[in-house]
């Protein structure tokens, strides 16, 4: 059983608080343990497309990934752990007076594949699953004793109502050509770029500015009316062509095929400083090839965006009435079934409103990345990723979605055939995570935040990631990948 828990609020409540932070679209980036890892191969194009020419292997296969992450402030889920749940799991709104955020993010990799063209190229293709959605609102006040509108604005009184949301998902296809610039004895550089096709397949908005109510008395009773605010809202207009009384697969072959086109393009180089050990063979075939002190990665990502037209319910509205007082909002909203309901309610409110036309965009997640990458001994790495936003706020016409990634440190030791990782990181939202992965073979499996794994509250902020990854047998790359700390062999002479 699952049980959601918001106190008395009635629907109308729901648009002008909680709905705010709630994102609307639950359907590598943030496979951190492989991040900067010479055995990355398919699925480290997602961080930096150079880096498909810093695996000694000549082909790798990822089969399958998957990868969701999820963060908020707003909610907490109760008895539920990825290990156990109980008999009732149910969620709860917190309470306090702070800004709110929700965001969630997932990706799917599908049939991703790397083959070298000789040590100085290689490609990468494949198909990717992603979306994002996330939603943000200003200082607020919440508690769940609160029954009804006018109780909420009695603990709001001078409050500026802000909050916006922007979901966006997609597939893409992607094509990935990497090739070394310069190599000398020193250094090395390689430089990548990824071409994607997109088809944009779900994406939404939702903005409320400004929103203030004024407080008068009538009797004894206090009363709060709207004063002022406006919002937009919309939708991609696939839904409106999903009916209850189709079939799922002649729903789903029309959500699809009302998708619209888009492009992006990731940009990446790497720059190796190489380890000066002696070397015991000068030949092609050493390993040595693949050796580094450090491995600098710079990368700009998802520059792009996705199209899509507007949903027939979609709404922009300002000026509202003053005359609507509390007790008009609980009535007005406590029965809308659906969004159209909704707007007939919205629409006795305020003065202007009007439907929205044609079509918006959404940003891809547009980002700076800087990976590092230390070989330390016996076979342990150390690894820093730095992710920054290049999006402005979601509080115009333009739109973005974002990486919830910052800051992430990586200890790991890693074979070709096994691995061990513990990232440690520091997400845009300002929270503090340890994860772990491991490899076995073809598989990886991971967690973002240790916490989801055992304790049964706090499942809304972490995730988890698995992968199956193809390389070729023992003869196809040496286990050995960094040899500065190898004693030196005996000269045959």
């Amino acid at each position: 059983m699952f049980r959601l828990r918001i106190g008395r609020l009635t629907a109308g409540s729901a648009l002008w608080v909680i709905s705010a932070f709630l994102p609307s679209d639950i359907l590598a980036q943030n496979y951190h343990a492989v991040e900067g890892s010479p055995f990355a191969g398919s699925i480290g194009v997602a961080n930096n497309p150079a880096s498909i020419l810093s695996t000694p292997y000549p082909w790798d296969i990822t089969v399958l990934s998957v990868q969701v992450k999820n963060s908020t402030n707003a909610v907490t889920f109760h008895n539920f752990s990825l290990l156990s749940h109980g008999d009732s799991i149910w969620s709860s709104f917190d309470a306090g007076n702070r800004k709110r955020f929700a965001a969630f993010n997932f990706n799917v990799h599908l049939l991703n594949a790397r083959i070298a063209l000789g040590r100085k190229q290689a490609i990468a293709f494949g198909a990717n699953l992603r979306g994002y959605a996330a939603v943000r609102t200003g200082v607020a006040n919440y508690n769940d004793s609160l029954q009804d509108m006018n109780q909420f604005f009695a603990i709001n009184q001078g409050t500026d109502y802000n909050a916006n949301m922007v979901s966006s998902s997609w597939l893409e296809l992607f094509g990935t050509y990497s090739r070394t610039l310069w190599d000398d004895n020193t250094s090395r550089l390689n430089a990548g770029v990824t071409l994607k096709a997109m088809r944009g397949i779900s994406g939404a908005f939702a903005q409320l500015k400004s929103g203030a109510v004024g407080r008068t008395t009538s009797g004894l009773e206090t009363v709060y009316v709207l004063k002022a605010g406006s919002a937009r809202y919309g939708y991609s207009s696939n839904y409106d062509r999903w009916k209850d009384e189709q079939s799922t697969g002649q729903n789903l072959k029309d959500f699809l095929g009302a998708s619209r086109p888009g492009a992006a393009i990731d940009l990446g180089v790497e720059y190796w400083i190489k380890s000066q050990a002696v070397k015991t063979y000068s030949d092609e075939d050493n390993d040595d090839y693949y050796d580094y002190e450090w491995k600098i990665g710079v990368s700009l990502l998802d520059i792009g965006q996705n199209s899509f037209k507007f949903g027939t319910q979609s709404r922009s509205a300002s000026s509202p009435r003053t005359d609507v007082s509390d007790f008009d909002l609980n009535a007005k909203f406590n029965n809308t079934a659906s969004l159209a309901d909704f707007n007939d309610s919205l629409a006795t409110i305020v003065n202007n409103i009007s439907g929205l036309n044609g079509t918006f965009k959404i940003w891809n997640p547009t980002r700076l990345v800087i990976n590092v990458d230390r070989p330390l001994q016996d076979k342990f790495f150390l690894n820093a990723n730095l992710s920054v936003n290049l999006a402005r706020a979601n509080t115009g016409k333009t739109l973005f979605a974002k990486e919830m990634n910052l800051l992430t440190l990586t200890p790991r030791w890693e074979t070709r055939r096994l691995g061990v990782y513990m990232p440690v990181q520091v997400t845009s939202y300002g929270k503090f995570w340890i994860g772990g992965a491991f490899k076995a073979g073809p598989l990886l499996l991971g967690v973002h935040n240790w916490t989801t794994l055992f304790s049964k509250n706090k499942m809304q902020n972490g995730g988890l990631y698995l992968g199956l990854v193809i390389r070729p047998g023992k003869k196809g790359v040496s286990d050995k990948v960094d040899k500065r700390y190898d004693c030196p062999k005996e000269s045959r002479y």
